[in-house]
C-alpha cells in the first residue's frame, strides 16, 4: 500500500451532518496504532481536514527553508578558514543538530499530514518521538555552551583560559551524549512515544496517569528546560554587567582625557564580542519560544490543569519545529564575517556587502580568538 493516498474527507463531512455523535478523531488512526492512543482523545471529534492541509504545507516549507539554510551555514563555515575558530565550532554543530531535525522530521510530517493519520506504524513513531525530542536536546545545550563560551571571553576576559578546538569537540560530544541518553529512556520503559493529539505526530506521553511516566516530563523538562534556561540566564546576565561596566569605565576614562571617546583594536574586539553574544542571546531567546508551548503542553497533561483539544497539539508541534528556522537567518543578518563568505560563495542570495567598520571589528575577533588558541 502507498504511504501517500488521497485524504479522506468522509468521517468530518459525516459528523458535521450528524453533529460528530459516533466519530472521534482517533477514527482515523490504524489499528496497529490504537495501543499507543490515549482514551483521552476518544472525546474529541474529527479535526477538520484543512489544519492538516495547512499544516503539511507549513512544515513542508520550514522543512525546505531550514534545510537549505542550515546546509549553507555548515558549508561556509566549514569551508572558510577564517570561520573554522572553536568557537564556531558550537555554531557549526547547532546548524548541524537544526539540520537533522528538519530532514528527518519534515518529510514524514508531511506524508501524515497528507493522510490525516500516522502511517508508519508504531517502530517509526517512537522514532519520530526520538528525533524531535534528541535534536531538541543537542540544539539548547549547544546553545547553552554558546553562552558559556561568551560568558568566559567576555567577562573573564584575559584571565579566561580560552576555549581550543580539542575542548569544543569534548563539549560537543558531550552535549550528544547527553541528549541521547535522555531521548532512549522512553524506548525502555521510563515514559514512552505515542500519536500526539492530532495523530499526525509523535512526542512524550503525558497522559499517562501513572508516576513512573509523569516523572520522565518532570526530570527531563528540569534537565533540558530550566537547568540550560538557568544556566543562560546567569551567563548574560553577567555578560550584561561587565559591558555595562566596561561601557561606563570607558566614559570616565574620556572625560578625564577631554575627548569624545576612546576607541582601540581592544575596545574594537570587546564590542565585536558582545555583538556575537547579542546574537547567541536571541537565538537561544527563539529557541525558548518555540519549545515553551510544548513544555507547557507537556505540564498540562501531567498536572491535568486544562483541556489540551488535537488543535492545539498542532501549534505545539508547529512552533517547536520552527526553531531550526530561526538560527541560519540569524547568523546570516548579524555575523558579518559569515555574510562576507555568504556572498562569495553565492553571491546572488547576498543582498549587499557588509561595511567596512563590521569586516574590520569581525576580523579583530577572530584574530583575537586566533590569537588566544595559539596562546593556549
Amino acid at each position: 500500500m502507498s504511504l501517500i493516498s488521497e485524504p479522506s474527507y468522509n468521517a468530518y463531512s459525516l459528523g458535521r451532518q450528524s453533529g460528530f455523535n459516533n466519530l472521534t478523531v482517533v477514527d482515523s488512526v490504524r489499528p496497529e496504532m490504537l495501543h499507543l492512543v490515549d482514551a483521552y482523545w476518544y472525546q474529541f471529534p474529527p479535526m477538520n481536514p484543512l489544519w492538516h492541509g495547512l499544516l503539511g504545507f507549513v512544515i513542508g516549507v520550514l522543512g525546505f527553508i531550514s534545510v537549505t539554510g542550515n546546509g549553507m551555514v555548515l558549508y561556509i563555515f566549514c569551508s572558510t578558514k577564517s570561520l573554522r575558530t572553536p568557537s564556531n565550532l558550537l555554531v557549526v554543530n547547532l546548524a548541524f543538530s537544526d539540520f537533522l531535525m528538519m530532514t528527518c522530521m519534515s518529510p514524514i510530517m508531511v506524508i501524515n499530514c497528507y493522510n490525516e493519520t500516522w502511517v508508519l506504524g508504531p517502530f517509526m513513531c517512537e522514532i519520530y518521538g526520538m528525533c524531535g525530542s534528541l535534536f531538541g536536546c543537542a540544539s539548547i545545550w549547544t546553545m547553552t555552551m554558546i553562552a558559556l563560551d561568551r560568558y568566559n571571553v567576555i567577562v573573564k576576559g584575559l584571565s579566561a583560559k580560552p576555549m581550543t578546538n580539542k575542548g569544543a569537540i569534548l563539549k560537543i560530544l558531550g552535549v550528544w551524549v547527553f541528549s541521547i541518553m535522555w531521548t532512549i529512556f522512553p524506548m525502555f520503559g521510563w515514559n514512552r512515544y505515542v500519536p500526539e493529539g492530532n495523530m499526525t505526530a509523535c512526542g512524550t506521553d503525558y497522559l499517562t496517569k501513572d508516576w513512573v511516566s509523569r516523572s520522565y516530563i518532570l526530570v527531563y523538562s528540569v534537565w533540558v528546560y530550566f537547568a540550560p534556561l538557568l544556566t543562560i540566564i546567569y551567563s548574560y546576565w553577567f555578560i550584561v554587567k561587565a559591558v555595562a561596566a566596561h561601557e561606563k569605565q570607558m566614559r570616565e576614562q574620556a572625560k578625564k582625557m577631554n575627548v569624545a571617546s576612546l576607541r582601540s583594536a581592544d575596545q574594537a574586539n570587546t564590542s565585536a564580542e558582545c555583538k556575537l553574544a547579542k546574537v547567541a542571546l536571541m537565538t537561544i531567546s527563539l529557541w525558548f519560544f518555540a519549545w515553551t508551548p510544548y513544555l507547557v503542553t507537556n505540564y498540562t497533561g501531567i498536572f491535568e490543569g486544562a483541556k489540551i483539544s488535537p488543535l492545539a497539539t498542532i501549534w505545539c508541534s508547529l512552533f517547536a519545529k520552527a526553531n531550526a528556522v530561526y538560527n541560519p537567518i540569524v547568523y546570516g543578518i548579524s555575523h558579518p564575517k559569515y555574510q562576507a563568505a555568504l556572498f562569495k560563495k553565492f553571491p546572488s542570495l547576498a543582498c549587499a556587502r557588509t561595511d567596512d567598520d563590521s569586516s574590520s571589528v569581525a576580523s579583530g575577533t577572530t584574530t583575537t580568538s586566533e590569537e588566544k588558541t595559539t596562546a593556549a
